[in-house]
């Protein structure tokens, strides 16, 4: 959804021109799934694809990630696949997404302060949307996101103690 929202509002090839933003097969597969004849419908194209790292997810970081998360099967599966592939990073990466089931799943793998809106990755590459994001592409729908993790969180540190 990070990718159709970036392309129907312009921002898409700013974020790849200064950013890396790397995406796993299964995202890929659902953008070129896509139904033009629904209502609303974004046509992602093949070279706004091939402007993001696609990289393989290794079948033991998809097993570890279940293993890690139970819960890893109800998310969506590009969602899932990403998670599972960002437990194999090195380096430090930020995940964008609009689901909430990924950012509890995000949350509950220590990674909550990575979580970013889009609207915040396109402010930090200077992109001015043409449209105005929808609203689950906003920091503050984000941010209440990751202020009600935080706070169960803490709900729940304050019951074991």
């Amino acid at each position: 959804m990070i990718v159709i929202e970036a392309v129907d509002t312009g921002c898409w090839n700013a974020i790849t021109g200064q950013r890396q933003v790397v995406t796993v097969d299964e995202c890929v597969e659902e953008l070129r799934r896509g139904d033009p004849s629904l209502s609303g419908y974004v046509a992602v194209s093949e070279q706004d694809i091939s402007r993001a790292t696609v990289l393989p997810l290794p079948p033991e970081a998809a097993v570890a990630f279940r293993l890690e998360y139970p819960d890893a099967d109800r998310l969506d599966p590009g969602e899932r696949d990403l998670l599972a592939l960002a437990r194999t990073l090195t380096a430090e990466f930020e995940l964008c997404s609009s689901d909430r089931a990924a950012v509890v799943a995000a949350c509950a793998c220590g990674w909550l302060d990575r979580v970013v809106s889009l609207e915040a990755l396109t402010a930090s590459v200077g992109a001015r949307p043409w449209r105005r994001l929808r609203r689950q592409h906003t920091e503050k729908h984000i941010g209440a996101w990751r202020t009600s993790l935080r706070l169960e969180n803490l709900s729940q540190r304050g019951r074991t103690s």
